[in-house]
């Protein structure tokens, strides 16, 4: 049974962010508040200070898969990409960007392609993947589009489907929600995006890096 901690100092906080870490990757937990909670649990550390914040996490996360990933995780996330530019061409008429683990490089086995799309006609997305032959599941996902002490999260309508053995999630925006990033939950900022050109460019660094 793991000892009791006293829940001070950086290093419980590193030990329950490297926990939730492996959490995430092993286990699939894409919540990063049950992963630490379920982490401090597991290591007995009881404090509100002892509590990694979330970039904390996703810093363990990238970490973890460094040292445990190797080429498997390099390899993984190069297909992940790959995914994404082919699923970035099929939607090319909803300006996608790519955002979340498989830009940031912390995606792992589990992990989905996550895509912002923009149109002021969500169905028209459906329709676009049917028409492709694809299969769609309809999802909501609630984010905050400023970061107001006031502001309140947003439902956006998404679509998931399969795309050369990955899960692709499309989530969908208006027109001119382009131009401003939801508040990433991780670090509280604007989320990165990336159009298909970065995408591109980013996968033929990565394969340069390699060959060196």
């Amino acid at each position: 049974m793991p000892g009791k901690h006293n829940g001070n100092g950086d290093r419980a906080r590193q030990s329950v962010a490297q926990e939730a870490a492996r959490l995430i990757v092993e286990h699939g937990i894409r919540d990063f508040r049950v992963a630490k909670t379920k982490a401090a649990e597991r290591l007995g550390i009881s404090g509100r200070g002892s509590l990694p914040g979330n970039a904390e996490i996703e810093l363990a996360v990238s970490d973890h898969l460094s040292l445990f990933g190797g080429d498997s995780h390099a390899n993984h996330l190069g297909q992940l990409r790959e995914a994404a530019l082919s699923a970035m061409d099929m939607l090319a008429e909803f300006s996608p960007r790519l955002v979340g683990p498989v830009l940031q490089g912390t995606a792992d086995h589990n992990s989905a392609v996550n895509l912002h799309v923009f149109t002021d006609s969500p169905e028209s997305v459906a329709m676009e993947l049917h028409a492709r032959g694809y299969d769609c599941r309809a999802y909501e996902r609630r984010l905050k589009i400023s970061r107001g002490k006031g502001a309140k999260p947003e439902s956006f309508a998404g679509y998931e489907f399969r795309l050369e053995h990955a899960a692709v999630q499309a989530t969908v925006f208006p027109v001119d929600g382009i131009r401003q990033a939801p508040i990433s939950p991780i670090d509280g900022k604007p989320m990165k995006r990336a159009n298909r050109k970065a995408v591109a460019e980013l996968i033929r660094h990565c394969e340069r890096s390699e060959a060196i």
